[in-house]
């Protein structure tokens, strides 16, 4: 036994093996630390602990208070560079913006960045499709359950409106839905996919065919493959009835010949808004036009855009028989039903030649540009990350590979010149930082539609996010305008002021041909499934004098920097604050 030691001592003395030994115990505890670190900067990274950053700012601006909004229009020239800076606490403002390069952020740090920014969904939404009791079509569903049917995806009956939930879909949530739109019947299919619409499908199944279960509630049938469980939710709708919306448009010239701009119409008596609204509903028409004792049901049309209103004076006696304006204007009303002229999407056919990025800073509005893009082309967006929630309400583009080449474009939020240089060409989204900063702060901390509460705002976490996030904002931009190959700056203030000029500008960018009719729909369904409800009113102001100087030096060296590549300049109205 003491030989076999001895001899082991001698083999170990070796000068190569000992080397060796000492390389792989190197690197092991050096895997070990880096596994360490990467934690420890994940559970940081809600606290917005992100690396510096180096950016321009033009000649004399360091140490400066709030920016003069006339040097947007006349940037000084020779640019400095502009430092991050750890804390906004820290005095001397002067000396975080040294002159002097800062290596780009660091790729490790980009990627953890990355991967806690778009963690998936289910963090913050626990699963809700475990413990639901099995249940029949009619024994706790309040609608009456119609049966089976047959439906053609490329021609639906049920087109009224149209809505997704890939993981919390049930029959209830379909008809109440449904029922709010005045519709009729409510169609399930593949388990997720709901559909309002008030003609039933001419072509009845097998109930063994309708065999796909609710993604929301185990036991219920939600349709399934080219097949719609139908229920009829008339019951429903008195009780909806109350709560739902007729919005009114305006006042607008009439067309000269009525009856060929709008497919139907009723002529009462005694006409009120609610009777024009109840008819267009059930002829499922999201416009209503009342003239005098006259109801027209239509979509808005190149004769009838709705972009010109008049003074709502002329159509107060609209509603008189004896009014001379009565034959002149009409008021317009949208009624619950959903324009579904431009709803169908697909992914492309072929492999796109292009590979266009959609590029935003978080925060600016990327989500609503994919959703005008996906209605006005017809085509799929698709996305760098990952994302449950826009999944599950119908953007299936999240789910497919990026680099499929089977999306109209790609969106992301990555910076840096091999993120950038992968893409062919960007339609690159700007927007207010301010704005954007809140955007981005509301999602963080209360997902796609919730809002921070008064508590976080007021925290900490509030000054480290700007402090982090501010310089990201500004990095962004001057990356992509350094790196981009082929660039359409999009400003998001001037999309939706200028909704139908600017997406024309986008699809041709895209390389796609669309009919007025079709972008007139998406400027009918202009909001969809992500905005937030109203404007939430804060009682204090949410950026500190600090912060406003800081990211106002943002703002010009943005603004320098896309007027030096011929770009229109950042909008006036970004500062002062």
């Amino acid at each position: 036994m003491a030989k076999t030691f001895f001899r082991l001592q001698k083999f170990l003395r070796r000068t190569q093996f000992l080397l060796f030994f000492l390389t792989a115990a190197y690197l092991m505890a050096g895997s070990l630390l880096l596994l360490q670190r990467t934690r420890l900067v994940i559970q940081q990274g809600s606290r917005g602990t992100f690396t510096n950053q180096a950016l321009l700012v033009p000649d004399g601006m360091a140490g400066v208070g709030i920016v003069d909004p006339r040097m947007l229009q006349n940037p000084q020239p020779g640019p400095r560079l502009l430092v991050g800076m750890d804390t906004l606490q820290e005095p001397a403002l002067d000396q975080r913006h040294s002159p002097r390069w800062l290596v780009s952020r660091n790729s490790e740090l980009r990627q953890l960045r990355r991967r806690w920014f778009h963690r998936f969904i289910s963090d913050q939404e626990p699963m809700q499709t475990a413990g639901f009791k099995a249940m029949k079509h009619t024994a706790e569903h309040k609608g009456a359950y119609v049966g089976c049917f047959s439906e053609d995806s490329r021609e639906r009956t049920l087109k009224g409106a149209v809505f997704y939930d890939l993981r919390k879909m049930t029959v209830s949530h379909c008809q109440e839905a449904c029922a709010e739109r005045a519709y009729t019947f409510a169609g399930l299919a593949y388990g997720a996919e709901c559909y309002c619409g008030n003609r039933l499908p001419a072509t009845p199944s097998k109930p063994e065919e309708c065999n796909s279960e609710c993604k929301g509630e185990k036991g219920s049938v939600c349709g399934g493959v080219n097949r719609l469980s139908v229920y009829r939710v008339e019951e429903l709708r008195a009780g909806a009835r109350r709560r739902r919306n007729v919005i009114y448009r305006g006042c607008f010239r009439a067309p000269e010949n009525l009856t060929d701009t709008f497919p139907a119409s009723l002529i009462q008596p005694n006409l009120t808004v609610e009777m024009c609204s109840e008819f267009c509903s059930k002829k499922e028409f999201p416009l209503a036009v009342v003239r005098g004792r006259e109801c027209y049901c239509g979509y808005p049309t190149g004769r009838f855009p709705l972009h010109d209103g008049t003074d709502g004076q002329l159509c107060t006696g609209a509603h008189d028989a004896g009014s001379t304006a009565q034959g002149r204007y009409c008021r317009v009303y949208q009624t619950p039903v959903q324009d579904t002229r431009c709803t169908d999407r697909k992914f492309l056919t072929t492999k796109s030649k292009g590979f266009v990025a959609l590029s935003s800073f978080p925060g600016a509005g990327n989500t609503w540009a994919r959703h005008l893009i996906e209605h006005a082309t017809g085509y799929y967006t698709g996305s760098y990350y990952f994302d449950g929630a826009l999944y599950n309400k119908g953007f299936k583009g999240e789910k497919d590979h990026w680099r499929s080449r089977r999306t109209i474009c790609v969106k992301t939020h990555e910076s840096g010149k091999t993120e950038i240089e992968m893409f062919d060409a960007a339609i690159l989204l700007i927007r207010n930082p301010y704005k954007s900063l809140m955007a981005e702060f509301n999602r963080k901390y209360a997902g796609h539609l919730g809002y921070a509460t008064d508590r976080t705002w007021k925290s900490k976490e509030w000054p480290d996010f700007v402090n982090s996030y501010a310089s990201w904002w500004a990095s962004h931009v001057l990356d992509w305008l350094k790196y981009g190959k082929r660039l359409l700056i999009i400003h998001y203030e001037d999309l939706k002021q200028s909704l139908i000029p600017k997406l024309k500008e986008m699809v041709e960018f895209l390389n796609v041909t669309v009919t007025e009719d079709r972008l007139l729909c998406v400027e009918n369904n202009r909001d969809g499934n992500f905005k937030r409800s109203g404007a939430k009113q804060k009682d204090f102001e949410p950026f500190t004098q600090e912060m406003k100087d800081l990211i106002n030096r943002y703002i010009l060296t943005v603004d320098e920097a896309l007027r030096g590549r011929n770009f229109t300049g950042l909008p006036r109205e970004y500062v002062p604050r």
